[in-house]
């Protein structure tokens, strides 16, 4: 059979190879033409990851470029972090203050609230409480205070006339040192008189931000007291729910044992003025309901309360006698180390469970670090870590 010639035209149509597709104007050439083209083959990832894969085999100085910015950036906001923390370290201080008194007052808080009342009259009452303390000091210091006023009124004529007599023992002080001339020739120059104002404008200026940081404090203290079961509940929600039960438990926790610390340091205060007051009752000191009061408020403050306080009374037994005064100094460097290494460390081994050795080294680094504040709250602190190491860390070293 043979075959026609439009057979042989469709056999040759068949199996002639395709043509080669016609290259595209302005295709260019490497990655580029490689990303503008389509898959050519199975397999082929596309365009979208042949141009992430361009990106990534790229010249590394864009990467150089990236993490040196943010580097810089970095840095930078940590440094403006750091000064802005420091210039509002003070106000930091003072809230960390009021919150401490908040947390500590909060047992009796709380227990006025068990009892029925609201818990804006259970805080009222608690600070009507202490301004009552208070009022009350205010009472026993006045008379003192007003006397040694009076005295001291009535006394500036006779010393300057004894600082004339040349017999008298001011005399001979002002004949062989001429204090009264040094004086006139101090207060005479622009110097010395420039001085006394910057000294004057120094401590008008120290009395105003006193005043100001009392406010602050008792201000933000009363608002902490009012809304702490509002503050615990937001702060309980940055916590996973799945360990949000264990952190409150932990929390209240720490804040109860705060509370015991405040009861513990008040216990202690009370101590400290009650002996102060049998020591002054038995030299004869006058006024000793009024030294003692000011004594056990004095012992509240960490590391330098105490000592204020000693120093004032030793100060107030010269209007006794030298030997008096000595005698009270004594017993004031005894009493402070007694209250200090026996005292405290045994009321807040029962108040926190705290060791004597953690609670003396503690309040001795917490004084160091940030003052009264830092004594204050060091005991409550190492009471937290203690809870925090148990609960957290020596769980998993015993059992690894």
């Amino acid at each position: 059979m043979t075959d026609t010639p439009a057979d042989a035209v469709t056999a040759a149509a068949v199996t002639a190879p395709a043509p080669a597709p016609a290259p595209t104007a302005d295709a260019g050439s490497g990655a580029t033409a490689g990303l503008a083209a389509g898959p050519d083959r199975p397999g082929d990832p596309g365009p979208a990851r042949r141009l992430q894969q361009a990106l990534a085999a790229a010249p590394g100085d864009r990467s150089w470029f990236a993490v040196g910015f943010g580097t810089g950036l970095g840095a930078i906001l940590a440094w403006l972090l750091v000064q802005t923390v420091l210039q509002i370290s003070e106000l930091l201080t003072l809230l960390m203050l009021a919150f401490f008194i908040a947390v500590s007052l909060e047992p009796v808080v709380a227990w006025l609230c068990r009892r029925g009342l609201a818990r804006g009259w259970s805080v009222a009452l608690v600070v009507l409480g202490f301004a009552s303390v208070l009022a009350g000091f205010v009472a026993l210091v006045i008379p003192p205070v007003t006397a040694a006023v009076s005295a001291l009124t009535k006394g500036v004529p006779r010393w300057r006339r004894q600082l004339h007599d040349h017999h008298s023992t001011l005399g001979r002080l002002e004949d062989r040192y001429h204090v009264i001339e040094k004086a006139r020739a101090q207060l005479g120059s622009g110097g010395g008189a420039s001085d006394v104002a910057g000294g004057v404008l120094g401590a008008g200026q120290l009395v105003v931000n006193a005043l100001a940081s009392t406010v602050i404090v008792i201000t933000v203290t009363l608002y902490m007291m009012a809304a702490l079961p509002a503050i615990k509940r937001f702060s309980y929600r940055f916590v996973p729910g799945t360990r949000r039960e264990r952190a409150r438990r932990i929390t209240e926790e720490v804040l109860g044992r705060v509370g015991r610390f405040m009861l513990g340091n008040i216990a202690t205060s009370a101590i400290a003025g009650l002996a102060t007051f049998v020591w002054c009752e038995s030299i004869d000191l006058p006024y000793p309901a009024a030294l003692g009061f000011f004594v056990a408020l004095m012992d509240l403050i960490p590391v330098v309360g105490s000592t204020v306080g000693g120093v004032v009374v030793s100060l107030a037994a010269l209007s006794v006698s030298l030997p008096v005064a000595v005698a009270t100094t004594l017993f004031y460097i005894a009493f402070r180390v007694a209250e200090d290494y026996l005292i405290m460390p045994r009321a807040m081994k029962f108040a926190v469970n705290v060791h004597p050795v953690v609670t003396v080294v503690a309040v001795l680094a917490g004084g160091s670090l940030l003052g009264i504040i830092g004594g204050l709250v060091a005991i409550p602190a190492a009471a937290a870590l203690g809870m925090v190491l148990d609960e957290f860390v020596f769980p998993r070293t015993d059992a690894s």
